[in-house]
């Protein structure tokens, strides 16, 4: 029986798991992808993460932005979002980052990606110079999963950002 092409772009995925990826990744990807040609959506979602994971954000960004533009599903729509807002980390476009990633917390604050979009978050206010609120990003994010101190623990984390005001 034949593969899906997402199985296909699974088993891309897993062949570079764990190691550095590279140009033959990429060109694999792009070869799936031109079966769906330049105006699908998850094809050019594709495209960009085999850039970004080899080092190549900028590029990434280009081809998340196009994959936004065509319109993504439910699941990979806040996947590409999250991808596209730490490749402008990477790049040091900070408050571009910052503006994509708060517009999807507002978005999908319920939605099974919120821990991802937080601890991006994070990571954007941490490498922007804004190290306390990051930290008080990541610690509201992990409140919800701790058995107790919901209330100290969210109070601490509200007080800690001030440190960067």
């Amino acid at each position: 029986m034949m593969k899906t092409w997402d199985e296909r772009i699974d088993e891309v995925w897993d062949d570079a798991s764990g190691e550095e990826v590279g140009e033959e990744t990429i060109a694999r990807i792009d070869a799936l992808a031109a079966e769906r040609g330049l105006d699908d959506a998850r094809a050019q979602f594709e495209r960009a993460g085999a850039r970004d994971s080899a080092g190549r954000p900028a590029e990434a960004v280009e081809l998340y932005r196009h994959a936004l533009s065509l319109g993504l599903d439910d699941e990979h729509r806040p996947q590409c979002v999250i991808q596209l807002a730490s490749s402008l980390r990477n790049l040091g476009a900070y408050d571009d980052a910052l503006a994509v990633i708060l517009a999807e917390q507002e978005r999908s604050a319920d939605g099974p990606y919120r821990d991802a979009v937080a601890t991006v978050h994070a990571l954007i206010l941490a490498s922007s110079g804004k190290p306390a609120q990051g930290l008080s990003v990541a610690l509201l994010a992990l409140v919800p999963h701790l058995p107790r101190y919901h209330r100290s623990m969210t109070a601490y984390a509200h007080e800690i950002a001030e440190l960067d005001a």
